[in-house]
């Protein structure tokens, strides 16, 4: 049956073997290459991709090179695609007795260090007809036997034929599963000497891998028997100090699961090295020092630091009553969604915050998608100007226009200097496309920023290829955010419009599923604002509601809503503060050069 290329099928190979992927256009790009992905360097990502549409799969690293059709790539991995049909192995015939080795299979055996009576175990041997072609037999778990691997023992590198074959027909199996002797510790190896090396050492339940590290085409067949040990030991090739087959079998198989320490292979690759330099003590070693993989993301509760909640860094918001509710401003780590409808000043307020943060000497950073550079840092200027720096003439129309001289705004601009930042839309470097969140995280890692402010959440998802899974997209958009903020103890305050059904016709009837967007977002973040237009007859201009505060369990919604004022002059948005705050900026003195004195 000829397979049809399913979205579905790919994202269930990617959970499958649990990789970090991102969509452009029609290709899947992973983090990591399945096949290099362990041995290649940190910095050498999204280099593999699948093409959602054909198929095609590839690897651009020149020292891998791994390529074809996405159906081989499940195969090579042991997934299941939907339409695959059930490939037929060989029935091969059952041996009447044990296989006892020829003597060449003997004497190449012994030159591993590896003896006769290991090898009739392993009931390995050489063809009659083949002299110097290894025949290593693939025996279930119920000892009938199901595939061989043959082994050419005159191979030199660079000769033109493969080291290892399988015999045609047979079915991918660990090698050595015959030989277990009980369910305690399962032993796994890359190749199939190795495991025998293992034997000889006196180490029980050596098996091998049946096509090295690539392949893991064969756990399918083996996983409900390797699911009966109580652990096992992964004792893979070490390569760049990094233990072959750990990811390809962890992901896959869940038992517990320890990895021979690199500095036990003593500078060898493998357990026939070590066996033939060392000794099968050294071996037995590997086995009884492996230690268990340290799983992402889990650690001892034990061990996590002490912190006094109460006195946890902050950032005060200089507005005395969303401070108070904050149980002192904006705790560091935090994502704050600010969100309003359109033209209601919620950028406005976003801003004052931003200005804030620098008063009190964070490092800032502001992505704008509605606003040019020039407009944003003329709207912040206007409000770190403050009331007796700001002018007033008249425009065209006869109405007063207010603006801050171009002296003033340099002062402003070499206050701040070296502290504040804008993402520059303008730059395009080369063709590679970099998220904005790759952006984020390079200048708040490289610049120490602790104050980041995304205007606004949309606009950030224009270079979103696949807008019908958009809802998907700003949910690991908002994720990326918050693992930014934990990661580098920061503030991030992320811009976002109400739907359309945010409100009731007075105006008050606003909660955490107004905000427009995927459902999920209100519940990724920590804090959870709504600024708006005060009701007519109110004391103040607008108005703040928190309806998310997960530190400090405060919520302000309804009548119990903040009120703010706004001063069109100054653009600041003030609560019980003065509206006259000057900020550091006036603090500092006036250094005046070439003054003119008549001495």
């Amino acid at each position: 049956m000829k397979y049809t290329m399913s979205l579905d099928d790919l994202n269930g190979f990617i959970e499958f073997i649990g990789a970090e992927t991102k969509t452009k256009g029609k290709d899947v790009w992973f983090r990591r290459c399945p096949r290099c992905g362990d041995v290649a360097p940190k910095d050498d990502e999204w280099k593999f991709s699948v093409n959602w549409k054909t198929g095609a799969f590839g690897c651009l690293r020149g020292s891998c090179g791994y390529h074809g059709h996405f159906v081989e790539l499940c195969r090579d991995y042991g997934y299941k695609i939907g339409m695959e049909v059930e490939q037929e192995y060989a029935s091969f015939p059952q041996p009447e007795r044990r296989i006892i080795p020829r003597e060449t299979a003997i004497a190449y055996l012994s030159a591993r260090g590896i003896s006769r009576e290991t090898a009739e175990r392993y009931e390995v041997t050489a063809f009659d007809n083949r002299p110097k072609v290894l025949w290593l037999p693939l025996f279930n778990e119920y000892g009938k036997l199901v595939g061989a691997k043959e082994r050419r023992m005159d191979w030199k590198k660079g000769s033109r034929f493969q080291k290892e074959i399988y015999t045609k027909g047979s079915q991918p199996i660990l090698f050595g599963m015959k030989q277990c002797e009980d369910f305690s510790t399962l032993v796994i190896t890359e190749g199939l000497i190795d495991a025998m090396s293992l034997a000889e050492a006196g180490v029980k339940n050596a098996c091998s891998v049946p096509n090295g590290k690539q392949g893991m085409n064969w756990i399918p067949h083996c996983l409900k028997w390797m699911e009966k040990f109580n652990e096992i030991v992964i004792f893979g090739d070490l390569e760049n100090g990094q233990v072959s087959m750990v990811d390809g079998i962890t992901k896959r198989v869940h038992r517990p699961i320890r990895i021979v320490r690199a500095e036990d292979y003593l500078g060898e690759k493998d357990a026939n090295d070590i066996l033939l330099s060392f000794g099968a003590e050294a071996v037995r070693k590997c086995v009884e020092n492996a230690q268990e993989r340290e799983i992402s993301h889990v650690k001892e509760l034990a061990d996590v630091e002490y912190r006094d909640l109460s006195k946890l860094p902050k950032i005060k918001t200089g507005v005395l009553e969303l401070d108070k509710a904050l149980k002192g401003g904006i705790c560091l780590g935090q994502v704050v969604l600010l969100s309003g409808k359109r033209g209601e000043g919620k950028s406005t307020f976003g801003s004052n915050l931003f200005a804030d943060a620098l008063d009190q000497g964070f490092k800032c950073f502001a992505y704008s998608g509605e606003l040019p550079d020039y407009h944003f840092k003329g709207w912040l200027n206007a409000q770190l100007a403050g009331t007796s720096h700001t002018s007033v003439r008249k425009d065209e129309f006869g109405d007063p226009e207010y603006f801050v001289d171009e002296d003033t705004d340099k002062r402003i601009s070499n206050w701040y200097r070296g502290r504040a930042f804008i993402y520059d839309r303008q730059m395009i470097d080369g063709e590679e496309f970099e998220s904005i969140t790759e952006t984020v995280r390079k200048a708040v890692s490289q610049k120490d920023i602790k104050f980041v402010m995304i205007d606004n959440l949309m606009t950030a998802m224009d270079d979103v290829d696949d807008q019908s899974n958009l809802y998907l997209a700003q949910s690991k958009f908002v994720d990326a955010l918050k693992e930014i903020a934990i990661e580098y103890d920061c503030v991030v305050i992320l811009i976002a419009h109400l739907r359309k059904t945010g409100k009731d016709e007075k105006g008050n009837a606003f909660d955490n599923d107004s905000v427009s967007g995927s459902s999920d977002i209100t519940n990724r973040v920590d804090i959870v604002m709504n600024y708006s237009k005060a009701p007519e007859g109110s004391e103040g201009d607008s108005v703040l509601q928190i309806g998310k505060n997960r530190l400090a369990g405060v919520l302000k919604l309804g009548k119990d809503g903040i009120m703010l004022k706004y001063s069109a002059k100054t653009k600041r948005v003030f609560g019980v503060r003065s509206l006259d705050k000057r900020y550091g900026w006036e603090r500092e003195p006036i250094i005046v050069e070439d003054i003119d004195v008549p001495f």
